[in-house]
């Protein structure tokens, strides 16, 4: 290959006549990517089932296709380059020559484009003055013909008197007369192309030249057989006579209908097979405003695909299906995907579309949106699946904001009726009709969604719900039970945790207050050992700024969040909350309890509080009583300290009791008897 192209002076296009063998044809003229070079059969573009070679090369090169066209097609290879220049010189740069070339190239070849397009166009000799070149008005040449007058000029001549088919006249007040040809030309029929809706020819090329000359085309009754693709673009409309009118595909290789650009319109048809039976994806243009109308698509793969694909530009939004059946689908129903760099599907509209699997296996979903935001919109539809399918209605990991409006799921196997799976985000369920074996919903993704009049148990879930004034009948907590010993971190899933230490003395820690604005939590002791429960915070300094100590059994904390701190709302020391302890040596009061009930009858006994600094002591008061009758001495000291009111503080006698507090810095005596 040389630096760049040498255009020669060459027409870019060149047509044979197919032979039914030969599958390799050569293109004259150079191209500068396989995408310029377009492909007719007898006038109907082809965009698959071939390879081409040798682009950028300057004698241009080959098109190999993999079935050889059919005799007597006519094969039309042109280059068609887009009249756009994306490049640019910079000011003050480097000036290339390769990049000059490549430019006057491709300049080139655009001007050969546009010579070819308009060399076999009627025009004035060169050696005459030109005539008027305007048309005569619309309803001045309307059912005429075209002529010249004595000057030359165009103008509309009354084919009165000339041989011609009957005119046409509609029944009723005011309807004017066409003529025939004119009333025949309101509807072209993919018959007047060469289909025969047999069954048994291939109606491919037939239907694809229709749709290459109409924006509108009708499908009669009938079958008819493709073994390619049928294109939809821009605009156009392929309709017909019901469920009579089918378009059946030879095999599942290939899609059987895509639609490519914006404002097409598939009503009144039935498809049989295909890889996919119908796909939007935004090839040409953005893939918008599209409607698909009374249509059943029966054993395909996948029965409605909608493809973000690769150009953001070239979006996959706003599609409109209505009454679309899908039965006995391979894979999935309908399915929202991405397949490339471009959006996700966003606000299409479904509403009274069925999935329905007829006994055979389907190993995907009945409608799964792996990827779609805002506001795809399922209303009144139904996926009745085989239990081998994964789900009936699934939100993939990249949907976001889908909305379910009275869906019916059915299937069996413990298939789930409503699938969220992980990283799905504000889907919304209204009235789900749940018949599956499976859950109501299966909840992945972190209970990221609202229900109303759905799920099972709870029929109902809300979420960042703001009530002004309400009236609850019944109101229930979300629960947690706790049960085992050392660090328990909490998260905001739960309002209540009813918390065990039998195990061992058990450290629970809040959230952080700033990932917990506006959140109210209990946390609640159940058991009656002697395990201390210590509240803390992750990250922070705990309610009310310290941590909090729960010892008793039915010890409870209520705390609330205000995203800076936990604040404690209401907490109880229970009925009892005492301690008796019979020993001696040195016995820590821990201050899990207001009161100490000590007996020294083994032995002389140490009553240690803690360093009167320490957060547990704080603010806190503690009574120590001596029970026993013996002779053996109770002395109340303090942890590195000189003990309450300066020193050690000896309880002698039987029912002598001490109560101390301490302000932060020591240790008081309140009382003692």
């Amino acid at each position: 290959m040389t630096d760049h192209i040498k255009m020669p002076d060459v027409v870019p296009i060149v047509r044979y006549v197919a032979n039914g063998v030969q599958t390799e044809f050569e293109y004259p003229f150079p191209i500068f990517a396989s995408e310029d070079l377009k492909v007719y059969f007898d006038g109907a573009p082809q965009y698959a089932g071939y390879d081409i070679a040798d682009a950028g090369e300057t004698a241009g090169g080959s098109i190999t296709f993999d079935t050889a066209p059919e005799s007597g097609i006519v094969l039309t290879l042109e280059r068609r380059v887009p009249l756009e220049r994306m490049t640019d010189f910079l000011e003050g740069g480097d000036f290339s020559a390769q990049s000059i070339n490549n430019e006057l190239d491709y300049l080139t070849a655009s001007v050969q484009q546009v010579h070819r397009e308009i060399s076999p166009m009627l025009r004035y000799s060169d050696y005459e003055n030109p005539a008027e070149t305007v048309l005569p008005d619309r309803m001045q040449r309307a059912n005429k013909a075209l002529g010249f007058d004595g000057d030359g000029n165009p103008i509309a001549i009354s084919l009165e008197g000339a041989m011609a088919p009957p005119d046409f006249t509609a029944y009723g007040t005011g309807a004017v007369t066409r003529t025939a040809s004119d009333k025949f030309s309101d509807a072209v029929s993919v018959k007047d192309f060469g289909a025969y809706g047999n069954g048994l020819s291939d109606d491919t090329l037939a239907i694809q030249k229709a749709l290459a000359a109409h924006d509108t085309v009708y499908v009669p009754p009938g079958t008819y057989l493709i073994s390619g693709v049928i294109t939809i673009g821009e605009r156009q409309r392929l309709y017909g006579a019901g469920q009579v009118s089918v378009i059946e595909c030879q095999d599942n290789s290939f899609n059987a209908v895509e639609f490519v650009a914006d404002f097409g319109v598939l009503s009144d048809l039935r498809i049989s097979g295909g890889a996919i039976g119908i796909k939007l994806y935004g090839r040409d243009r953005p893939c918008v405003q599209c409607a698909i109308t009374d249509v059943t698509i029966f054993g395909a793969g996948i029965g409605v695909q909608l493809d973000g694909y690769e150009d953001p530009n070239f979006p996959c939004y706003w599609n409109n299906f209505d009454r679309v059946l899908v039965e006995q689908p391979a894979v999935h129903g309908f399915h929202l995907t991405k397949s490339g760099a471009g959006d996700t599907p966003n606000a299409n509209k479904f509403h009274a579309c069925r999935v329905y699997s007829h006994g055979e296996d389907i190993s995907g979903h009945g409608f799964y949106v792996e990827h779609g935001q805002y506001n795809n919109a399922f209303i009144d539809c139904e996926a009745n699946v085989k239990g081998t399918a994964q789900g009936c209605f699934t939100m993939g990991s990249g949907s976001y904001k889908t909305l379910l409006i009275n869906p019916y799921a059915e299937s069996f196997n413990t298939v789930p009726n409503i699938k969220l799976e992980s990283g799905s985000d504000e889907t919304a369920i209204y009235n789900l009709l749940s018949m599956s074996d499976g859950s109501a919903i299966w909840d992945l993704s972190g209970g990221k969604y609202t229900a109303y009049n759905a799920g099972f148990p709870n029929k109902n879930r809300l979420q960042r719900t703001t009530a002004v004034d309400i009236n609850a009948t019944l109101q229930r907590y979300d629960t947690e039970f706790i049960d085992t010993n050392g660090t328990i971190q909490l998260d905001i899933s739960h309002s209540v945790h009813l918390v065990s230490s039998f195990g061992g003395a058990l450290n629970v820690k809040l959230p952080n207050a700033a990932d917990a604005v506006g959140v109210m939590m209990v946390v609640k002791k159940t058991d009656s050992s002697s395990h201390v429960i210590t509240i803390t915070e992750d990250g922070g300094s705990g309610p009310d700024g310290r941590s909090y100590y729960l010892g008793a059994e039915n010890d409870f904390m209520q705390a609330m969040s205000n995203g800076a701190e936990w604040f404690v709302i209401s907490s109880n020391r229970a009925p009892g909350n005492t301690r008796y302890y019979d020993g001696s040596g040195t016995y820590d009061i821990d201050m899990a309890v207001d009161v100490y009930l000590l007996s020294s009858y083994g032995g002389a006994l140490i009553a240690r509080l803690p360093p009167a600094n320490a957060a547990i002591a704080v603010g806190r008061t503690v009574t120590i009583k001596k029970t026993d009758v013996s002779a053996n001495t109770i002395t109340v000291t303090e942890y590195g300290g000189s003990g309450p009111d300066g020193y050690g503080q000896p309880l002698s006698g039987q029912y002598d009791a001490i109560t101390v507090v301490s302000d932060g810095s020591q240790w008081y005596i309140i009382s003692k008897f």
